[in-house]
């Protein structure tokens, strides 16, 4: 799991913005409108990075529709919060 949060958050170019929506989704559930407010964010840059959260098992999905789907981060996560944290620390250094 190490190896992916590396890649996702400090590998990648949207890194910074998928480490924000992990971080936000650590303190309660949002759907997609409500993260891009409390981020600053464009709603389809939310999505975007929801969707590779989701695919890679970080975030899951519950609902339907665009305003109906509230977003959690994954069992998988949960226990890794704490090297995400580490990896995010470290990667802002860089």
């Amino acid at each position: 799991m190490e190896g992916l949060l590396w890649w996702l958050v400090a590998g990648t170019r949207g890194g910074i913005n998928r480490a924000r929506i992990i971080d936000e989704l650590n303190s309660r559930p949002y759907n997609a409108n409500q993260l891009a407010k409390c981020l600053k964010l464009d709603y389809k840059t939310v999505k975007h990075h929801l969707n590779v959260l989701i695919k890679n098992n970080i975030v899951t999905a519950c609902g339907e529709g665009h305003y109906g789907t509230v977003y959690m981060l994954s069992a998988t996560m949960e226990k890794n919060y704490d090297s995400f944290k580490k990896i995010w620390k470290e990667s802002e250094k860089e």
